[in-house]
């Protein structure tokens, strides 16, 4: 099969070669892929460890190819959503069918493809946080892939939403467009108090982030965008003043159960217009590199798009 592989000569570390046609595990289908969506995370980190001719990619939509020999999951012809490790760089996937999500037939696949990595992660943190419907929610690195769900889905869940984001002038309106209430350059500049925090940035605004929170409240470690670590400060932990049970969540998207029905839940929405993947990029999958470039510079806000092209 046809495959973006890992070629660090290669524009962006990545060329459109070949590599062995998956072989897939009985509870797994065989996916005819037909766009995948970029994280940064597998930019910015996958591509510069992984060996030379492997296949990346988290996030993946297409067609069922071949249903798993073990009867579970979709049907050969079935348009999805899926979601792994990696392999889904490429024309064919092997996926288990516990991360297959189905999708409304007559979907645009390339924007159900945003869905898994950002959509799921979006979607699992708000549930950590707990009821949402009239509580103040922060979302920091608000304008990436995840933050942008995040908003979204935390307003529809009846949230006031706090959007953070580097640049408030430049993208303050279409982050109120998505059900932000209030924007701001950082947590610093929130002043009342939030009950729960979906946290993209990591370092020294995940610490400012869980200064704000309210008793009771949680913050969920999404992303780590700053690379940096976190460092609080002498007494952040104390439990006086109307500060103490207040928590820190991480969680592993591949580790999380049931993620089949939320991936088809969320495509549904997406199909139906009910969420905005916020495409900022899209284009075959031979530009990858300028994708890749744009990405690791911090030039998109949104989500990239790769259309796999058979014979491109």
């Amino acid at each position: 099969m046809r495959a973006l592989i890992v070629d660090r000569s290669a524009p962006g570390g990545l060329r459109v070669g070949t590599a062995p046609d998956p072989v897939p595990a009985p509870n797994q289908a065989l996916i005819r892929v037909t766009a995948t969506s970029l994280n940064y995370g597998e930019v910015a980190f996958g591509i510069a460890g992984a060996p030379e001719g492997t296949v990346l990619g988290w996030d993946a939509a297409g067609i069922v190819e071949r249903a798993a020999a073990d009867g579970s999951g979709p049907a050969a012809g079935t348009p999805v959503v899926t979601l792994g490790a990696d392999g889904a760089w490429a024309e064919l996937r092997a996926v288990d069918t516990d991360l297959i999500g189905t999708v409304p037939a007559g979907a645009d696949l390339g924007a159900i493809s945003t869905v898994p990595v950002a959509g799921a992660s979006a979607l699992r943190a708000l549930r950590r946080i707990g009821p949402i419907l009239g509580r103040r929610v922060l979302v920091t690195g608000a304008t990436g892939g995840v933050g942008r769900y995040a908003v979204q889905l935390a307003h529809q869940g009846g949230a006031e939403v706090v959007a953070s984001t580097g640049d408030p002038a430049a993208h303050g309106d279409g982050l109120r467009a998505l059900g932000a209430d209030e924007v701001v350059s950082g947590p610093h500049e929130v002043a009342e108090r939030v009950y729960g925090v979906v946290d993209m940035v990591g370092g020294d605004q995940l610490v400012a982030a869980y200064e704000r929170l309210s008793e009771g409240g949680t913050l969920i470690a999404v992303g780590h965008s700053t690379g940096g670590g976190e460092n609080f400060p002498f007494g952040a932990l104390f439990g006086n003043e109307g500060r103490h049970d207040r928590s820190i969540v991480s969680f592993y998207l591949l580790d999380e159960p049931g993620l089949a029905s939320d991936l088809a839940w969320l495509a549904a929405r997406v199909a139906a217009g009910r969420l905005d993947p916020q495409i900022s990029w899209r284009g075959s999958w031979d530009r990858a590199a300028e994708a890749v470039e744009a990405l690791l510079g911090r030039r998109l806000h949104g989500k990239a798009i790769l259309e796999i092209e058979p014979g491109s």
